[in-house]
């Protein structure tokens, strides 16, 4: 056995501002991948994954158990799976912030959910708002708090406008003629976990002036950067960047690993 593939993801604007309710764009990024698969002889990182999927199936019981009306899955399937030695079999790494549990997630969510929303019909906007709920309580488990927009990602491969919390589209990205320009990763080198991150971030919108700051400033260039990003207007792009990331570099410092501030 083995299971389509799930790609990792990209937010590739509104870190941390998403979570205040301002814009975002995610773009799937399939350099890293994650499917399901089966092997009866487990060991190594198939056999931890196989144990952690156990730990998960009770949560999925529990969520089910609680939430008849949000999700149900084929959970003796799932079961008599883990129990044949199936894993999640990812090269997608751990810590990195581009969506190792979502694509898990959204993998099971494929094979496992009852009556599953599927990518073929027509995604509404009601559709992908209960998508998002779904994959929220889902990777929950992970994270604590989930926005459900990684699995949301991952599921679909499909960028995806973040307008609000309740306003999401599927959006195309222009191609580009002249292939001179290209997002690309820098490897920090660093694992770093979400939530202490998102904590800071918190703590840091008690205060009144970066309150102001991320209404003004930096959801008005992000803003700018996704409509510039989207349109493919690369000279107004980088300008909008290059004011993003002054705003970013002042106010977001704890959250960049200190080699990078240079």
């Amino acid at each position: 056995m083995k299971g389509p593939l799930f790609y990792s993801k990209i937010l590739l604007f509104g870190e941390y501002g998403i979570i205040k309710d301002s814009r975002g764009l995610s773009i799937p990024y399939n350099f890293f991948k994650g499917a399901l698969k089966k092997d009866p002889d487990l060991k190594g990182k198939s056999l931890d994954s196989n144990r952690a999927l156990k730990e998960y199936s009770r949560y999925l019981e529990k969520l089910q158990e609680t939430s008849p009306e949000l999700v149900s899955f084929d959970l003796e399937a799932l079961k008599a799976d883990l129990d044949e030695g199936m894993f999640f079999d990812s090269s997608i790494p751990q810590g990195y912030g581009v969506g190792s549990s979502g694509a898990l997630v959204a993998a099971i969510y494929d094979k496992y959910a009852n009556d599953k929303i599927t990518v073929l019909e027509n995604l509404t906007r009601d559709k992908l708002l209960k998508l998002k709920n779904v994959f929220s309580r889902m990777e929950s488990f992970f994270h604590g708090k989930s926005s459900g927009l990684d699995p949301l990602n991952s599921y679909l491969s499909l960028p995806i406008l973040i307008n609000s919390k309740d306003n999401l589209e599927p959006t195309g990205i222009p191609s580009q003629a002249s292939g001179k320009g290209a997002v690309f990763l820098l490897d920090s080198e660093m694992i770093g976990e979400t939530q202490p991150m998102v904590n800071i971030f918190m703590n840091k919108m008690k205060n009144e002036g970066f309150r102001k700051m991320i209404d003004q400033d930096f959801a008005r260039y992000t803003d700018s950067c996704i409509e510039d990003f989207l349109q493919g207007d690369v000279k107004s792009l980088f300008g909008n960047v290059k004011k993003l990331s002054k705003v970013v570099l002042k106010h977001f410092k704890p959250m960049i690993p200190k080699s990078f501030h240079q």
